[in-house]
């Protein structure tokens, strides 16, 4: 797409005032958690990727900062900073306080873009309790300091750089950009601790999808750094997501063509794994709830799919595969480009595309692709289907499996578990179920629970590894089966939300490498067969103490060797009783309610999926059955390994 050479005053346009974001951050960036805080960096990150669709940036800096600051900085053109012609103000400052001011709605100072430049600019300032703006633009330097929104000074020319951080040299070397140093607003935010992997994830995603454009990410809290520069593009992020897993078709699907003005491109590569990877992304933004052009990949996956199976004699004229056969295994990249004044977003968050015109553009490439590679691919082609008929197979099995488990009135709830201590209450919303290792910590954490809303389960031992395991498998599992019934929503196709019998599921297992390897387990079984447990926040991990610290009548519990330390150090260490905890059963029930099951003392760590791409990857490599790249993650992490010896 042709983009415009020319960016000045003149293309920004002014919408409205800023005051609505501090009033109610969450519109504009979906919370105000650490997630939210992670999107305040994306959005300027998102402002200098534009700059590169633009034709423009080649290079973005970005440095987390100990004292909790964030610097972004481009080498494209710089925001303008002439006086704008209908505020009288400078453009720089019009753009970083006046919300919905900016380059992208009908200026003409971008067509493709991600980011609405100014909103999401403000938006940031309004949210930081500084922030410092720099531009070059020619041969001149110019800075603007801002708290809470507020500008504190006009606009400076000539003013000195902000000389923190190892890309202080850079922005030196940058003949033209801008630079955004922000330190969120700790009355609005939870949390000012940027998290180093999901920022690097976020890059990573935006380098595969701009050819050209390098990204530098710099921690000055451990001097760790990440560089990403791809010029592959979404083949090579394909490659990238199956690099631990055995490939179908060696020759990755790849499709690009641009229709009614709309960029289309996607990869697909299937894998011999159960789960499916779908990745999709707008402008560069990733989509993780979907929309139109996700819609449109799935509709021409399954025609495409089917089309070639019965001509090609894979199932009768009369049957057909489902899009849940496609989806095992499948690995696939949708991203679509188009004039950023069309796009439309469900909301400022951009978390789902909306544009309806995008569904048709979609179909037709991706149909048009697939068809010509089992053209062009014949071997690859039949082994693809081979894989999908079988995981029709194996569903129509499952489904049997179920339907005969809940013959027998299991999984609908008509008969709970004898081993199960259900609760008093019947409100989820209130009720806690603890998943417990072993009968004897079963047996303690019966008898130590406020029964009125606290549910016990315990596990005969290690359960069935579901990285591997089909639905039919997991369903004639005993101790799993338990679990699910307990649960109360299903399990597969027949799986409701809505029906979970508690609204925080916690696993309660104990502090050695069993323990480990049982909490390892059950995470996977909840990502891959309940996922939506741990979407809604339902899913947490009981910490008992490790220790407990004695001094006559004196009793304390610590978490961690540190609080151990500063407990006996509080005790004058004189006749001190130290007691290690390496399993639940070891506490009798009154010790098992006072640290880790009453709500006023216990500690909780509730399991959130922040990068699905990341947990997905995770998770296949520790859990399934190829050895080298678990080898590879035990060569490099042991030195930092806690043995249990």
């Amino acid at each position: 797409m042709a983009s415009s050479t020319s960016y000045e005053a003149k293309h920004i346009q002014v919408l409205e005032g800023l005051e609505p974001v501090r009033k109610r951050p969450g519109m504009y960036i979906g919370s105000t958690d650490q997630r939210g805080l992670h999107h305040l960096v994306t959005e300027i990150v998102d402002n200098s990727v534009d700059e590169a669709l633009a034709g423009f940036a080649k290079n973005v800096w970005i440095t987390i900062h100990p004292d909790y600051k964030v610097e972004v900085i481009d080498d494209g053109r710089g925001i303008p900073v002439a006086k704008h012609p209908k505020v009288g103000k400078s453009t720089l400052e019009v753009v970083m306080t006046m919300l919905h001011a900016g380059g992208k709605f009908g200026g003409g100072g971008y067509k493709v873009s991600g980011g609405l430049h100014g909103v999401g600019a403000s938006a940031v300032n309004a949210l930081s309790e500084w922030l410092r703006v720099e531009v070059k633009r020619d041969g001149k330097i110019y800075s603007q300091e801002y708290k809470a929104g507020n500008p504190q000074a006009p606009v400076k020319e000539g003013d000195a750089p902000y000389p923190d951080g190892r890309t202080a040299k850079a922005w030196e070397s940058a003949e033209s950009g801008t630079r955004t140093i922000f330190l969120a607003d700790k009355s609005i935010f939870s949390t000012l601790e940027v998290d180093f992997a999901t920022i690097d994830a976020k890059l990573r995603d935006r380098a595969y999808l701009v050819a050209g454009l390098a990204f530098h990410l710099y921690d000055e809290r451990d001097l760790s750094e990440r560089h990403y520069f791809f010029d592959a593009g979404l083949v090579a992020l394909v490659k990238h997501l199956n690099k631990n897993r055995l490939v179908i078709n060696q020759r990755i699907m790849h499709a690009s063509k641009d229709v009614d003005g709309i960029g289309v491109e996607v990869a697909i590569q299937y894998n011999d794994g159960f789960n499916e990877t779908v990745d999709s992304f707008a402008n560069v933004i990733a989509t993780p709830e979907g929309g139109t052009h996700l819609t449109g990949f799935r509709m021409a996956l399954t025609r495409a799919i089917n089309d070639y199976a019965k001509k090609n004699g894979f199932v009768k004229d009369d049957e057909g595969l489902t899009s849940e056969d496609m989806r095992e295994g499948l690995t696939a990249v949708i991203a679509i480009k188009m004039d950023s004044e069309r796009l439309q977003f469900e909301s400022q968050t951009k978390e789902k595309l909306g544009n309806a015109e995008v569904l048709p553009a979609v179909q037709s490439v991706v149909k048009s692709g697939i068809d010509q590679y089992f053209e062009e691919n014949p071997t690859d082609a039949r082994r693809i289907m081979e894989k999908i008929v079988l995981a029709s197979q194996a569903r129509l099995a499952a489904r049997a499996a179920r339907d005969a488990v809940i013959r027998k009135g299991a999984l609908e709830g008509m008969s709970l578990p004898g081993k199960l201590a259900d609760c008093q209450e019947k409100d989820p919303a209130v009720s806690e179920l603890y998943i417990v290792e072993g009968d004897s910590a079963g047996g303690s954490a019966k008898q130590g629970r406020d029964r009125k809303f606290q549910a016990i389960l315990p596990l005969g031992g290690k359960i069935l590894n579901t990285e591997r395991a089909r639905l039919d498998k997991v369903i004639q599992h005993e101790e799993l089966k338990d679990l699910i019934i307990a649960m109360g929503a299903g399990i597969g196709e027949t799986f409701d939300i809505e029906k979970v019998r508690y609204h925080r599921v916690i696993i309660m297992t104990d502090a050695d490498v069993d323990g480990e390897h049982i909490l390892t387990l059950l995470l996977t079984f909840f990502y891959r067969y309940m996922p939506q447990v741990i979407e809604r926040g339902f899913l947490y991990i009981a910490q008992p103490p490790l220790y407990r610290v004695a001094s006559g009548s004196d009793e304390q519990y610590a978490h961690n060797d540190a609080q151990r330390d500063e407990i006996i150090k509080s005790f004058g260490s004189k006749n001190v009783v130290l007691q290690r905890y390496k399993g639940l059963g070891e506490m009798n029930a009154e010790q098992l309610w006072e640290t880790t099951m009453n709500p006023q003392n216990r500690v909780l760590r509730q399991v959130m999926i922040e990068t699905l791409e990341k947990a997905d990857e995770v998770f296949n490599m520790l859990m399934s059955d190829l050895v080298p790249p678990r080898k590879r993650f035990i060569q490099t992490h042991a030195k930092t390994a806690t043995l249990d010896v």
